[in-house]
């Protein structure tokens, strides 16, 4: 909770012995082409100086464009007050050492607090990402160089896909420190990562991201809750962090505004609010992550997951 009204709220990160932001500012709605570079500087320092210490960010968003804004807005003492997450989508060594060096340089900065594998939406990546040479080796390489402090992984496709990277982390010995996930009014109703992942990254003391809490603003043309009921919800659950995305100054006071208002919800509230979207919610037709590609990046470029892993290859000589 809040020391004071005008506080944002911080919560533990899962067991980093991190404090994160109950809202964090989104990376994607940074750059987008309607936003001036100018203004995304500005959304992100105001947002630092209010109190929001954790920046989302991706090697893939915007091309690149969003982690250079925030690398420039992290210029002049600003980094010393952000708990920098970015993503690499490369499922080999090589391309996700790459990637997270690119990172690096966008971000003018020596080392990466928090380092998460991209869209883990095919049950294919959690494989690919432990394999001999693949994605995770250079994660931990990273990590024992200093260029990263924490490991973690998201997605948004389908909760099953999670419990399988947590199946096959647990195989290996490895505890995520992060596990990022879609949480909003109406995954209780679907494919639910709230009924189905949560409760298992509680019981492992992973820190969990929530993201999606409106679902890119598709949520709210349901036209069944609103903004600050989204947020609210999302920020109930047992999160760390509720990502939401920020394109102006006027959504940034709207997010800060639902951090410092926010108080714990009655069973009648959450009630309330999950009722109201049974109907909308069916078939996932408000969650297009979950039913649709639109958010899938790496599925319009495979090659940024770089090529088979150095197992993959040797166990496919000779097939046919």
């Amino acid at each position: 909770m809040a020391t004071a009204e005008s506080a944002i709220p911080y919560r533990p990160l899962g067991t980093t012995g991190e404090n994160v932001s109950l809202v964090g500012l989104g990376g994607f709605h940074l750059a987008l082409p309607r936003v001036a570079e100018s203004e995304t500087v500005r959304i992100v320092r105001t947002a630092l100086d209010q109190g929001i210490n954790f920046l989302d960010n991706s090697w893939d968003y915007n091309e690149g464009q969003s982690e250079i804004r925030v690398g420039k807005a992290l210029r002049d003492g600003y980094r010393r007050k952000a708990f920098v997450m970015t993503k690499v989508d490369g499922r080999t060594k090589e391309a996700a050492a790459k990637q997270l060096d690119e990172s690096l340089r966008r971000l003018h900065t020596d080392c990466i607090d928090l380092l998460q594998h991209h869209e883990v939406i095919r049950f294919e990546d959690p494989d690919r990402i432990f394999a001999e040479d693949g994605a995770m080796e250079a994660f931990i390489d990273a990590r024992k160089a200093g260029k990263i402090r924490f490991i973690g992984f998201t997605g948004h496709k389908d909760p099953h896909v999670h419990l399988y990277m947590l199946e096959v982390a647990k195989q290996h010995g490895f505890h995520f420190d992060t596990i990022q996930m879609p949480l909003n009014v109406m995954d209780a109703h679907f494919r639910s990562f709230q009924n189905l992942v949560l409760p298992e990254a509680i019981s492992q003391n992973i820190g969990v991201l929530g993201m999606k809490s409106m679902g890119s603003s598709v949520i709210l043309k349901s036209k069944t809750v609103t903004a600050m009921e989204c947020l609210h919800y999302a920020m109930n659950l047992p999160v760390s962090v509720v990502i939401t995305g920020v394109d102006s100054i006027a959504i940034l006071k709207q997010a800060i505004h639902a951090a410092r208002t926010f108080q714990p919800l009655s069973a009648l509230d959450v009630s309330a609010i999950t009722d109201k979207t049974v109907e909308a919610a069916a078939a996932g037709a408000f969650e297009l992550f979950k039913t649709t590609t639109h958010f899938d990046s790496t599925a319009e470029h495979p090659e940024w997951l770089g090529g088979e892993t150095r197992e993959v290859q040797e166990l496919a000589k000779g097939s046919t």
